[in-house]
């Protein structure tokens, strides 16, 4: 299935699993697909930034990505090929694409510095990729450090029809949200699928804006399934408690430097991921910061039972 603009829900961005002694565990892959369908994902991203896709060598990544779209069967799975040049790119996404992806994921580099550039990148790529490749364009300047205002994505959107979707992942974003969607209406912006990251930490507002769901990671990615299908229901009070429930730990998971150390040893705690492992370069998690996460954890448990997990051995 090739993704397209009707894209809507929640794909969630999956970690790459490791055994302790940093080799691929594709069993926990299985595990981690499976949880996303039983919990209602729409679709599934792999080797996007937290993925550790640039700690991978390409046959690693190849296999992880392979896996996991064969495991997920109909649900459409979108790949990160983000690359430091056009050939590792455009091998990486033959590969995936002649597997059964859906499409893929392109971040700029954080070379880029003028709208002309970042327009003139991605067309690069599409003549790279293909242009029969439908690709999600990443926007997180928070982490590329690269600028995308409404015009450049409404130029890169007019010029490119292979991209089909938004990543949005820029803070503050919601009036970049709201501009996009009233050029639509006017008709000055073909439509595309907007699904927004950066751990779910603004989806309550960014649903409000015209998101059409999330395209993040956090550890209880079934929570981000519940509050879309919420506020797609019109049920915003509802979606909304269930959001500050999540609030505290969310915002824990999303601290720069150790966010991913905090989801996995979280998706270790839920049992789907054998070991929590991240490949070097990572940052451990302290005792401290380990005692901090079970007590945000036990505070969740008030509300919402997913959280009261069985204790560590």
């Amino acid at each position: 299935m090739r993704l397209t603009a009707d894209a809507r829900g929640v794909y969630p961005i999956a970690p790459t699993p490791f055994h302790t002694d940093g080799s691929l565990d594709l069993a926990s892959a299985d595990r981690l697909v499976d949880f996303y369908q039983a919990c209602g994902a729409t679709g599934l991203t792999v080797l996007g930034q937290l993925g550790e896709a640039a700690k991978l060598e390409h046959a690693e990544s190849l296999a992880v990505a392979e896996r996991m779209i064969r495991r997920a069967g109909p649900l459409p799975v979108v790949v990160g090929v983000s690359a430091q040049g056009f050939a590792a790119m455009r091998a990486l996404t033959r590969e995936v694409m002649d597997r059964g992806a859906a499409g893929v994921m392109i971040a700029p580099p954080n070379t880029l510095r003028t709208d002309d550039q970042i327009v003139g990148y991605y067309r690069q790529a599409v003549e790279a990729i293909g242009a029969d490749v439908p690709f999600v364009l990443q926007d997180y300047p928070l982490t590329f450090s690269v600028q995308m205002s409404p015009g450049v994505i409404r130029r890169i959107v007019t010029e490119l029809p292979s991209c089909v979707m938004l990543k949005h992942e820029d803070w503050p974003g919601l009036e970049k949200i709201s501009s996009l969607r009233a050029w639509e209406q006017e008709g000055s912006l073909r439509r595309i699928a907007i699904l927004t990251g950066n751990n779910g930490l603004f989806l309550d507002c960014e649903m409000g804006r015209g998101a059409d769901g999330a395209n993040t990671g956090y550890a209880f990615p079934d929570m981000l399934c519940d509050l879309v299908r919420l506020h797609q229901a019109g049920r915003r009070d509802e979606a909304q408690d269930l959001f500050d429930a999540h609030l505290p730990l969310l915002r824990y998971e999303q601290q720069p430097g150790i966010g991913l150390t905090v989801r996995k040893y979280l998706l270790h705690r839920r049992g789907l991921l054998g070991a929590p492992t991240l490949r070097a370069p990572a940052a451990p998690l302290t005792a401290a910061a380990r005692a901090e996460v079970e007590y945000l954890l036990g505070r969740l448990a008030r509300h919402d039972e997913r959280a009261r997990l069985a204790p560590l051995d």
